[in-house]
């Protein structure tokens, strides 16, 4: 594994350079802001990701560990490549990009070339808990959401979640929109998946 490189840049191209390392050009894939800091000619230093593929070895680089983190952390997410999660950092600062994930905000996330809702939505229910348990919170990450986004951003993470589970579009839906429209609806994810999951029961 490739964990940083350091050299001199031979090439920069719109997003990659070429690291010159112990006497091999090194082809690094980059977001295009990272490969325009870079100069022919000058030394520079990248963390860097390795991605095995059986008919190639393919490096990213990021000025950072955190940019390098995020790109790794949401390619856990089913149908998240190395190549969208670079493009998730060619739209957005790592913060911004954990700042949509925790606060649901799936118009930010949609706006990466390649997601959709149905990505954006499973992105958000697959990893907001876990970047929530690293200690980051809503409120330090910027404007909380009102109370009619944060309450569509949970409905649409019960709806990814139980046609991962098998059910049609119209049934998730259906069953969430039957749930949610109660006056004593649930107001959290689990709450909220618990009782459509028993409106689909009956």
């Amino acid at each position: 594994m490739i964990a940083s490189v350091r050299g001199q840049v031979r090439h920069v191209g719109l997003d990659n350079v070429v690291v010159e390392v112990g006497g091999v050009g090194l082809l690094v894939h980059t977001t295009p802001a990272t490969a325009a800091d870079c100069r022919t000619g000058t030394e520079v230093t990248l963390e860097t990701s390795m991605v095995v593929r059986e008919e190639s070895l393919t490096l990213y680089g990021f000025p950072g560990q955190d940019a390098k983190a995020l790109f790794e952390q949401v390619q856990t997410v089913s149908g998240v490549g190395p190549r969208l999660a670079l493009a998730m950092l060619s739209v957005h600062a790592p913060d911004a990009v954990r700042r949509a994930i925790a606060q649901g905000d799936l118009v930010a996330l949609t706006k990466v070339p390649g997601i959709g809702r149905k990505s954006a939505e499973r992105l958000v229910l697959e990893l907001k808990d876990r970047i929530l348990a690293l200690g980051v919170d809503s409120a330090d990450l910027g404007t909380r959401p009102t109370p009619e986004a944060a309450g569509e951003a949970d409905a649409a993470q019960v709806r990814a979640a139980l046609e991962g589970l098998g059910w049609s579009v119209k049934q998730s839906t259906d069953a969430v929109s039957t749930v949610t429209s109660s006056p004593d609806a649930p107001r959290d994810v689990s709450g909220i998946l618990r009782a459509a999951l028993r409106e689909l029961g009956r």
